[in-house]
């Protein structure tokens, strides 16, 4: 009896005690500070959704106040950013990360994120130790409690302010990935038709080309399965955004609207952390990046920015001889639980040399990226383009962020304009369609002392930046839009790249500009949320000819809500379509454009030799298909099946989520519409799971900044069992907004940080 007794007690008792040690990581709702480093006291005010309003005396002083809230809420996601990126993961992941480890010490950017320190402003610098400043006095204070994480790892390191550049150094990774394409290309080449081949990517046509390999048999395809995918948040991800602004002619206030909200992976916690900053005379609001000081997307008192992808090819990957090697260096990886790991890096003067990721590699490749070179002023850029005043000052900031190549639209109050920031490389000859020999002795250039062998044909000559891209200040239109299609025609003096993206949603947002003559900030977030697919109804006549189909798609009109069934089938359709269709090519997965992309081809006159000159069969054999697997899983009744049954945006931690009980507490799920062609953008997974999409929405209204919208998801606080880890995810997924105005509604934590 006396042992049941002690069970019957002593279990409870545990249990409350493992929650209180847990409980103990959640920040506490007020309290006092002190930072090494400010000028004066500083005070915070978080509202009811956990966003903190910082009141500062100095530009310094509101980047250590930024530093003490982002390790308040975020300190584990900034862990494993600057483990992830440092090539550190195994530390405390064991074997399972190894592989990413090795590619992130191939690229080296924990090395060039140190080195980069020295290449930025003194303001920036000033900022950066002051970031830092913040951050270590939260670690201090709070040890192993710094997060819930850190129960089990131990006191995080002291944060540096090389760790807070390796944020975007990341964020360039993520943004660029040709280099993957090239190598699958290459993988292919000699399996499939020159024609065939050039077709998987279309509509983008060019010179075919010839069909000889480059190196031995299969080393692309052996090199492209070595190279590891990061684990969420760090997935290389789909890429995509949606941005628009019009003019005062377009308003109802007169002034300019300015709308965006970037598409990344989503994760648990989110990678955007919310807040408002005033300094004497300056105001910030938005989107920042745990990790760092500056305003990543939002607006200041003079101006509002946001950020699409552009496309851009900033990568190339090139066969060398042995005798290219033109340094090494021994690389040591520790890892939980077994002994380090030694291996060697080698570089050429392209670049480091990413084959020896392959084990029994026996080509030597290369790659060259720009954001791989040394030196970047991204801090120093995003410093003056949190600072500027005008959209001309902030398209002179743009030119100082060198990577990644990425569309700035920004409004100001008077006009609209749109730039590009990084740089984009000039090529002596190429189009980064595959890999390239990275040695060519018959290339001969002219210098000061007459006609050399360069050897270097397929190199880059140096880069375009600044006003060299391509740019636009208020258009006579009075709009810009932007949605990752081309930002440039085919004659722009200056080669963007190859492989550019539909321009799906570009459609979809031209045609609800073109509806109304004004606009206000509601009818821009309304437009946010918009599910109609011009995909879908682009595909609609096709697919309504096949036998059966049209019962089901009846007069659809393309909305991907969740509540309908007809977006279940449809996506479900062609996704069993594009399997069938590549499986009868012999094309392996990934190895093309994307199916929103490749569809449409393969339904055209010119792409249909993919179903063997008619689509007919192989569309009705699918949707057969697909109507018997939703079937068995949803009941015979058409009418009751739900988009948003299968389509949940999933928000998972990238390490918690594996650990009983913990792990369901550190995933989110919600049923959510649209898909990867809607504005409202939830991209799926082979489960239909939306996992890629808005992680930011901003409007923006030049006439009076304060009035401007935002949201984000899932929440604040990155701790599973914080009170602000899933705020917005309801609101998120309705498109409600919030205001970041000089008060909140209800304050309900208070900090007051101290000299």
């Amino acid at each position: 009896m006396g042992l049941a007794w002690s069970f019957g007690v002593g279990l409870p008792v545990l249990g409350f005690a493992v929650l209180g040690v847990l409980w103990a990581t959640v920040p506490p709702d007020s309290g006092t500070a002190r930072i090494p480093g400010l000028s004066a006291p500083v005070d915070i005010s978080f509202d009811t959704n956990g966003v903190p309003r910082i009141r500062a005396a100095s530009e310094r002083d509101a980047a250590a106040s930024i530093g003490y809230v982002h390790a308040r809420d975020r300190m584990f996601q900034m862990e494993l950013m600057r483990r992830a990126a440092s090539g550190r993961l195994s530390e405390i992941a064991g074997p399972a990360t190894l592989p990413i480890d090795k590619q992130m010490r191939v690229f080296g950017l924990g090395r060039l994120a140190e080195g980069d320190v020295a290449a930025q402003t003194p303001d920036a610098r000033a900022l950066l130790d002051a970031y830092a400043a913040g951050v270590n006095t939260w670690i201090a204070e709070r040890g192993r409690f710094a997060a819930l994480e850190f129960l089990v790892l131990g006191q995080p390191e002291p944060w540096k302010p090389s760790d807070s550049l390796l944020w975007g150094r990341t964020m360039g990774l993520w943004l660029s990935s040709n280099y993957r394409t090239e190598l699958a290309r290459q993988a292919l080449r000699d399996k499939l038709p020159a024609e065939t081949l050039e077709q998987l990517w279309p509509p983008h046509p060019a010179p075919l080309r010839p069909q000889a390999s480059l190196g031995g048999p299969d080393w692309a395809a052996h090199l492209l399965a070595a190279l590891p995918t990061f684990p969420a948040p760090f997935t290389l991800p789909a890429t995509a955004s949606n941005a628009w602004a019009v003019d005062g002619r377009m308003t109802d206030t007169g002034a300019p609207l300015l709308a965006g909200d970037p598409h990344l992976a989503f994760g648990f916690p989110g990678l955007w952390y919310l807040l408002r900053v005033e300094t004497p005379g300056h105001v910030l609001a938005g989107a920042t990046g745990p990790g760092v000081p500056f305003l990543i997307l939002g607006r200041n008192e003079k101006i509002a920015w946001t950020f699409t992808t552009t496309g851009a090819d900033t990568q190339d990957v090139y066969l060398e001889p042995p005798e290219a090697i033109t340094a090494t260096r021994e690389e040591r990886i520790k890892v939980r639980g077994q002994p380090d790991t030694v291996f060697t890096v080698r570089e050429t003067r392209h670049g480091p040399v990413i084959s020896d990721l392959a084990p029994g590699a026996t080509q030597i490749a290369a790659v060259a990226m720009t954001n791989l070179l040394p030196r970047d002023t991204g801090a120093s850029g995003m410093l003056a383009l949190n600072r500027a005043g005008s959209v001309e000052e902030a398209g002179r900031a743009a030119a100082i962020v060198m990577s990644p190549v990425q569309n700035l639209m920004v409004a100001d109050r008077g006009k609209i304009a749109l730039y590009l920031t990084g740089r984009v490389p000039i090529r002596r000859s190429g189009d980064g369609w595959a890999p390239v020999p990275g040695v060519a002795t018959d290339h001969v250039v002219q210098d000061g002392s007459g006609l050399r062998a360069d050897g270097d044909a397929f190199g880059w000559s140096g880069f375009a930046s600044g006003e060299a891209l391509p740019h636009i200040v208020a258009p006579g239109g009075g709009r810009l839009i932007n949605a990752n299609e081309p930002v440039a025609g085919p004659d722009f003096p200056v080669f963007m790249g190859r492989d550019t993206f539909r321009d799906w949603r570009a459609r979809r947002i031209r045609a609800l500009l073109d509806a109304a003559p004004k606009f206000s900030a509601s009818d821009f977030a309304a437009m946010q949320i918009d599910t109609v697919s011009p995909f879908a109804v682009a595909m609609l006549p096709a697919l309504r000819a096949v036998p059966g189909a049209a019962q089901f798609l009846g007069d659809w009109d393309g909305a991907m809500t969740e509540n309908d069934p007809r977006p279940l089938l449809f996506n479900a359709w062609m996704a069993a379509f594009d399997r069938a269709v590549r499986a009868r090519t012999g094309i392996p997965e990934g190895a093309q454009a994307p199916m929103f992309d490749f569809i449409p081809f393969v339904l055209s006159p010119k792409g249909a030799h993919f179903c063997g000159g008619d689509c007919g069969p192989i569309l009705t054999a699918t949707l057969e298909e697909t109507l018997t697997a939703l079937t068995a899983r949803f009941g015979p009744d058409f009418s009751t099946w739900r988009w948003g049954t299968v389509h949940q945006a999933v928000f998972a931690h990238p390490f918690l989520r594996a650990i009983p009980v913990i792990g369901d507490l550190a995933t989110s799920r919600i049923a959510v519409p649209g898909d990867g062609t809607t504005i409202y953008r939830a991209d799926m997974n082979h489960a239909l799971e939306a996992v890629h999409g808005a992680s930011y929405r901003g409007v923006y209204d030049l006439a009076d900044l304060d009035r401007s919208l935002f949201a984000m998801t899932p929440g604040q606080s990155g701790n599973p069992i914080g009170r602000h880890a899933r705020d917005f995810l309801t609101r998120w997924r309705d498109g409600a907004m919030v205001l970041l105005g000089p008060k909140p509604v209800a304050v309900a934590a208070t900090l007051r940080l101290e000299p």
